[in-house]
């Protein structure tokens, strides 16, 4: 028992565990970094701003890991006392929010800062290769599929008012501006929008026109295209779940893929404070009415 207490507390296997953990957790954050960018990111018609908002926002916390557990490597007391310091300074910063995901950053932060400090992996420069090389390999895999992909989305540059035709559904949507604004915005204000837009759908007008709405979830789900084709999506309220034939994408000319929203809100409400929200990708969930910055909506009217 004693001597494998002394395997388990020597210096390098504890150095070799921190040097692991970090690895793995560093590779998770690229994996849902490069993910995301694709995802919700790479709004942009500049190459530099998609990747300068992909390594300065999606790819950040995979960075800061590599980054503090090469510092550690290198001088490893020193690295330890930052990597503490890192994971104080981020339970102060998520302390006002409600953020799940700090799980998977604070916790292992302190646990590697103390490996560390009584840890020593050997050799050095494998260690350090090592945390380096799995994340990228991690990020080049999978971002270069995810970035064929994005740069295949129909753009046909027409952000005018468009008749879209659908699985037996046939609306009007509204053109580029406040029918259709390129940020987020909450729920009650999207349908004040509505209320007040003008015939052209360009103009909030002082008084209520009444000419214009939200869509339902049906309507958006009909709507919805792959490359110019209807992806003849319907909304099966019964089990909650929009079913394709095709998976559609963020493409024109139902949304513009040059654009950070990536959520349509609905007139369709689930209760006083939650309402129902398509994903460009067709999915629909149910979102807080206060919204967010990729959270916004397109207006519709009959023909």
């Amino acid at each position: 028992m004693a001597n494998l207490k002394t395997r388990l507390f020597n210096p390098k296997v504890l150095g070799w565990v921190a040097v692991g953990t970090s690895t793995a957790i560093a590779s998770l954050w690229a994996w849902w970094g490069v993910s995301e960018n694709f995802h919700e990111g790479w709004y942009y018609e500049s190459l530099v701003q998609n990747l300068s908002l992909m390594f300065a926002q999606y790819l950040s916390i995979a960075i800061i890991f590599i980054l503090l557990t090469v510092v550690a490597i290198r001088w490893r007391r020193i690295g330890s006392a930052v990597l503490t310091i890192a994971a104080v300074g981020l339970m102060l910063f998520f302390s006002g929010f409600d953020v799940a995901a700090s799980a998977l950053i604070i916790p292992p932060l302190l646990i590697i800062g103390v490996l560390f400090w009584f840890g020593r992996p050997d050799p050095k420069k494998f260690a350090a290769l090592l945390v380096v090389i799995i994340p990228i390999i991690i990020i080049i895999g999978f971002g270069i599929p995810n970035g064929i992909h994005v740069s295949q989305r129909l753009n046909d540059g027409n952000l005018d008012a468009r008749l879209i035709g659908g699985e037996g559904v046939s609306l009007v949507w509204s053109p580029s501006g406040p029918g259709w604004p390129d940020h987020g915005v909450p729920w009650d204000e999207a349908n004040k929008i509505c209320q007040y837009l003008s015939e052209n759908g360009m103009v909030v007008e002082d008084v209520p026109q009444n000419i214009w709405r939200l869509p339902t979830i049906d309507e958006v789900v009909r709507s919805m295209t792959l490359h110019g084709e209807n992806a003849k999506g319907i909304w099966d309220s019964e089990i909650e779940k929009a079913i394709y034939e095709i998976t559609p994408d963020k493409e024109t000319p139902l949304w513009n893929p040059y654009s950070q929203v990536i959520y349509y809100w609905t007139s369709t409400e689930l209760n006083d404070d939650r309402a129902y929200i398509v994903v460009y990708d067709g999915k629909v969930f149910t979102r807080n009415k206060t919204g967010m910055g990729s959270l916004g909506f397109r207006a519709v009217k009959s023909p």
